[in-house]
């Protein structure tokens, strides 16, 4: 009684079994609910670890990886939402009241729920028209990396800084995808104006085989397309390769890398800048005998 009594002067609360009945039926529901959403995240997971034992396209496993993480995140606020709306009576707050004050609390927040709106919408869209799937190498604004997560509202992109960018939906406008399909090697070679174009090119013809079978991410032979530009002390002469899925970086490192050594065996100078300095003395003294034979 006393107890009792203490509780209700200082805490207002006429019944302290009732109170602590709704505590602990409060509790048993959040932990009820934390324990479906782990549940319903290990029958996701389950489902489709069986399904993608089934495909041997990296590109189709990604794509069921990037709407495993979907459904993981819909679920998640499915559920959330079933709790909110299962607690707010044990808390005294009626539900009724709420809906049927749905419509004005629906138009007071739906100027500032747009946002929210539109970035559920976009990533619906994203996901439905494949734009990308976990395991991508995009570049989106000025954010670039490999997509780890595309959720309901942000997708998330690792660059090669180890940095995770969060991304609202919404804000994607325009997006680069360089996972789709094999990708372009590019590499300019510079050599010396001294050196014969036409030897250079026929001696680079004949490496690229040799290139191709050395580095096993090439697909195609690459080839030697020709004279790119002219720059201040040097020719340059750009070679493409067709890569395997994200080897493009690879393969360019070990082309120059090869190319750099074939140079050295076969002679072919690598220009590099140059100065020639006249001293002071020199250049009067050239100017003398050039005054003294004009005169003559």
């Amino acid at each position: 009684m006393q107890i009792q009594q203490w509780m209700y002067t200082y805490l207002g609360v006429e019944d302290p079994v009732a109170l602590l009945n709704t505590g602990v039926r409060i509790i048993l529901i959040i932990i009820g609910f934390n324990l479906a959403i782990r549940f319903t995240y290990i029958v996701i997971d389950r489902t489709f670890s069986v399904a993608g034992r089934r495909l041997e396209d990296g590109g189709e496993q990604r794509r069921l990886e990037t709407i495993q993480n979907v459904l993981k995140s819909a679920a998640r606020y499915a559920l959330n939402f079933l709790a909110l709306t299962t607690l707010l009576p044990l808390l005294g707050i009626p539900i009724a009241q709420l809906i049927a004050g749905a419509g004005v609390l629906g138009l007071a927040l739906g100027f500032g729920a747009q946002t929210l709106v539109r970035d559920i919408i976009s990533g619906f869209f994203f996901l439905h028209e494949n734009h990308f799937t976990v395991g991508d190498y995009v570049v989106t604004g000025n954010f670039s990396g490999i997509v780890e997560s595309v959720g309901m509202r942000v997708t998330q992109i690792r660059d090669f800084g180890g940095q995770l960018h969060y991304l609202p939906n919404g804000t994607i406008t325009e997006i680069t995808n360089y996972s789709r399909g094999d990708m372009r090697a590019l590499v300019d070679v510079d050599v010396a104006y001294e050196e014969d174009v036409d030897r250079v090119v026929d001696l680079l013809e004949q490496f690229c085989e040799v290139m191709a079978e050395e580095i096993p991410q090439v697909t195609e032979v690459p080839s030697v397309m020709g004279v790119q530009s002219f720059n201040d002390s040097s020719v340059t002469i750009r070679l493409r390769a067709v890569t395997e899925n994200m080897q493009q970086w690879d393969v360019e490192r070990r082309m120059r890398r090869m190319i750099k050594q074939y140079f050295e065996e076969t002679d072919i100078e690598i220009p590099y800048p140059r100065c020639v300095v006249v001293p002071p003395s020199l250049t009067k003294m050239n100017e003398r005998e050039e005054f003294t034979s004009y005169h003559e």
